[in-house]
């Protein structure tokens, strides 16, 4: 097998499948560097295994894609980040078809879509699978207030549609009058920065953070109220490969948003387990795998799953097609991928994988 990996380079995450792929005793991966997807001036080798990898944390790919909204932390502006980047993606996709041979690991469409949270959640809805309530399209504060007032909805997240690792998300709690909006979003004079304290906004510099969010598209959905364990809320990331549930991190945090760069921490899985039983996990890991189905011509994702309170309920939060930057961790012990890091596994499940799955034909981004 001969990988590329569509990344920026010297970033930590092609760095890791490098690794993996050189421990696995295959040729070295050749690194397309998204500077030049967005430049149109790549090029991939014939017979290659081509997987895309995360455009970010790269200052100067960052102003090709937001153009004169670019910052490396704006937290704002990501309708033109999401333009330029599915149009970075129709011209990669262009050069794999055009190259003999050459086969995407995950499916550019799936890609769009995940990296769109208004449509994925269309996507896992008409598949049945668990999801919050949301509303539809606001413009704003005042269009976002009107709508949870006829919900009698006290209590939403709003998220940019197209945003990524808590990036712009606001849990907002509304009572009359009184109004708190808890995020990673820092205001500033140069726009909306992400930082990594987590703070809250009340009353009127809430409602000023709200509109300013809703100048680019955002995806409002209702409040899941989330177990805790410890006495922090847990939800879980957990990696699909090759429709199987691989790796699993539980996270907890003392305020609504757990990620880990934000202050979340690792709760040990076989621990979390052990409180819910094998029954619920098997039924967690299988709610996992079919919202991954719903995007099967990609070898991985990565599945946010959010556990109700009591344990009795869940909903997917998210599906992540860059999830899988889990260092340290290794697969589930009775799963496929047990002592192998998220790249190995998927290294290891390639070779089966791409004489099973379909390539998509048709051509929507």
């Amino acid at each position: 097998m001969k990988f590329v990996v569509v990344g920026n380079p010297g970033n930590r995450r092609v760095a890791m499948f490098a690794d993996a792929v050189r421990s696995a005793g295959l040729p070295p991966a050749k690194v397309v560097a998204w500077r030049e997807i967005l430049a149109g001036t790549c090029a991939v080798p014939t017979d290659s295994l081509v997987r895309v990898d995360s455009p970010g944390e790269d200052e100067h790919v960052d102003r090709l894609l937001r153009g004169s909204l670019a910052h490396p932390y704006r937290a704002d502006g990501s309708g033109a980040w999401y333009e330029g980047f599915t149009g970075g993606l129709r011209r990669l996709g262009e050069t794999v078809a055009g190259t003999p041979g050459a086969r995407l690991l995950n499916d550019l469409e799936d890609i769009a879509v995940m990296f769109d949270k208004r449509r994925c959640h269309e996507v896992l809805t008409r598949a049945g699978c668990p999801v919050p309530p949301t509303i539809g399209d606001v413009d704003g504060y005042e269009s976002l207030r009107e709508q949870m007032r006829e919900r009698r909805w006290s209590k939403v997240f709003v998220k940019p549609a197209h945003g990524s690792s808590a990036s712009g998300v606001v849990a907002l709690t509304a009572v009359g009058s009184r109004v708190a909006a808890t995020t990673s979003v820092a205001v500033t004079p140069d726009g909306l920065m992400n930082s990594l304290r987590v703070q809250t906004y009340r009353d009127e510099q809430a409602a000023a953070l709200i509109d300013r969010l809703c100048a680019d598209p955002v995806h409002v959905e209702r409040w899941f109220p989330k177990a805790s364990l410890g006495g922090r809320s847990v939800d879980l990331r957990v990696v699909v490969i090759a429709g199987k549930a691989t790796h699993a991190v539980a996270r907890a945090s003392s305020h609504p948003i757990t990620n880990l760069h934000l202050g979340g921490a690792r709760v040990d899985v076989a621990e979390l387990r052990a409180v819910i039983g094998a029954a619920r996990w098997r039924e967690w890991l299988d709610t996992c795998e079919k919202a991954a189905a719903q995007f099967g011509r990609t070898l991985m994702v990565g599945v946010d799953l959010l556990p109700g309170l009591g344990w009795r309920r869940h909903v997917v939060g998210e599906v992540n097609a860059f999830g899988d930057l889990l260092p340290r961790l290794t697969g589930l012990p009775d799963g496929p991928a047990a002592g192998m890091s998220t790249y190995e596994a998927q290294i290891a499940a390639c070779a089966d994988w791409v004489d099973l799955a379909v390539p998509r034909t048709s051509d929507r981004l």
